[in-house]
């Protein structure tokens, strides 16, 4: 009885290393692989650092153009931080274009409709993955910006310039903020002149606290001043915005629970309904109003989600 106690003991303890071993393969060595901003890692293959700034650059944004809504969507699509490809991007629409020209065949029948809808739903996912991607970079871009300021007034106060003081930022901290200042500092480096390089930074960032960054600096730049006090009270100030952004969140957590609950629960109710019975909705499917009712439902639908999105998102 003993032994067989020790076997499931140590069985137990087995099976435990193993998932903890697993845990680590999987996440912690991931998690550590992270801290290496792209920048570094490119580093490490191209000796050249004009070289590591221009494959940074050529894998972020699309097309560089003087059309404004053109200049607009490169901004989005570089804020977004993936790293683009131009075939993958066409593939990627085909693929979409035709998933959905095959769904909207099988609801309102194959031609030209449902060609066109397959068209513009597919640009419109696509768009909205990138906005969505942005949002989360900027996101991630905000809770790393107060301690990047930390670093920045640490390196000033101990006497280094403040192009010295965005090199530490970009050796120390990870993506995205590692990156996005290391890019600065070369920049600066190979020539390009101050004020330049911060408008730079912000349009590759996109992130609206990010200005009275640059703004500091700019008047710094040009008036004078204790630029480490400077940067040591802007980090106060954006880290209590954070904080209250947090507050205004969970408050207001209860109308966004409210907007997914109510927005799920048709799709969920006609689900269940159609899996339980059927035929309940057999002799109503092919009735004339039922197009012209779904078409109302869903246009309510949004509308309710829009006004939801409004109460429970406003800028701080």
């Amino acid at each position: 009885m003993d032994s067989a106690w020790l076997i499931y003991i140590f069985a137990f303890g087995a099976a435990a290393l193993g998932v903890q071993a697993g845990y680590w393969l999987l996440f912690e060595d991931r998690k550590a692989q992270q801290v290496l901003n792209r920048r570094l890692l490119l580093s490490k293959e191209i000796a050249n650092p004009q070289e590591v700034l221009e494959t940074l650059r050529r894998e972020r944004g699309f097309i560089e153009s003087d059309n404004p809504t053109l200049r607009r969507w490169n901004d989005i699509l570089t804020q977004s931080g993936l790293r683009l490809d131009g075939k993958v991007i066409v593939v990627t629409a085909f693929a979409l274009s035709a998933v959905f020209f095959l769904f909207f065949g099988l609801v309102i029948g194959y031609g030209i409709p449902s060609l066109v809808l397959g068209v513009v739903f597919a640009a419109l996912g696509m768009m909205l993955f990138f906005l969505i991607t942005r949002q989360r970079r900027i996101a991630r871009f905000s809770e790393q910006l107060p301690d990047a300021l930390d670093v920045i007034v640490r390196g000033v106060r101990a006497g280094y310039p403040l192009i010295v003081a965005l090199g530490l930022v970009a050796r120390e901290m990870p993506d995205p903020i590692g990156t996005e200042f290391g890019m600065t500092s070369d920049e600066i480096n190979f020539g390009l002149n101050l004020h330049s390089t911060l408008d730079n930074l912000y349009r590759r960032v996109g992130h609206d606290d990010l200005l009275f960054f640059i703004m500091s600096v700019k008047v710094q730049n040009q008036t004078g001043g204790n630029l480490a006090e400077i940067l040591s009270r802007l980090s106060r100030l954006i880290r209590n915005r954070a904080m209250l952004r947090l507050k205004v969140r969970a408050v207001s957590s209860e109308g966004r629970l409210s907007g997914v609950f109510l927005t799920a629960m048709p799709f969920i109710l006609f689900a269940l309904v159609t899996l339980l019975s059927p035929g309940y909705y057999r002799d109503v499917w092919d009735h004339p109003f039922i197009t012209p009712s779904l078409i109302l439902g869903t246009s309510l639908l949004l509308i309710g989600n829009y006004v939801i999105y409004r109460m429970v998102n406003f800028k701080i």
